[in-house]
Order: C-alpha cells, then structure tokens, then sequence
C-alpha cells in the first residue's frame, strides 16, 4: 500500500501555464490543449518547483494586466 502511494505521488506532473489572451500565468496538474494555453517550460515533480520557476520567468512576471506572476491553485478534477 505504501509503494502504492509513492508511486502516485510521484507520477504527479505540474505545469507553468500561460493563457493566451489575458497572459497571465497558473500552475496545473494537467497538461492543457494547445488552445487553452501556453505550457512554459517542462514539467515540474514538485508543484514548488513550479511556483519558484514562475515567479522569475520573464513572461510572467512581465504582463499587460499586471498581475506580476500570480500565484494561482487549480484542483484536478477526478
């Protein structure tokens, strides 16, 4: 049970996710289609891996909007 769990835990993938339009940035758990976003960069193990990496990527930290890197959670439907 405990192999079990580990497994699992690690197969967790994060994504650094701009939206096209608005160009601001979240993490995912989920990679998105080509449509709904720009993937930055490879996938993260760790989601603050993610969040550290976004908050000094150029791109989103640098927005039209102003939202300076925002720190956004999204919850993986099951």
């Amino acid at each position: 049970m405990k192999k079990l769990l580990i497994a699992a835990a690690l197969a967790d993938e994060f994504y650094i996710v701009q939206n096209p339009t608005t160009k601001h940035c979240t993490i995912t758990e989920k990679r998105p289609e080509p449509s709904a976003g720009i993937v930055i960069g490879a996938p993260f193990g760790v989601r603050v891996e993610a969040e550290n990496r976004m908050k000094t990527e150029k791109v989103c930290t640098e927005t039209t909007t102003g939202s300076g890197g925002k720190v956004e959670e999204r919850v993986r439907e099951r």
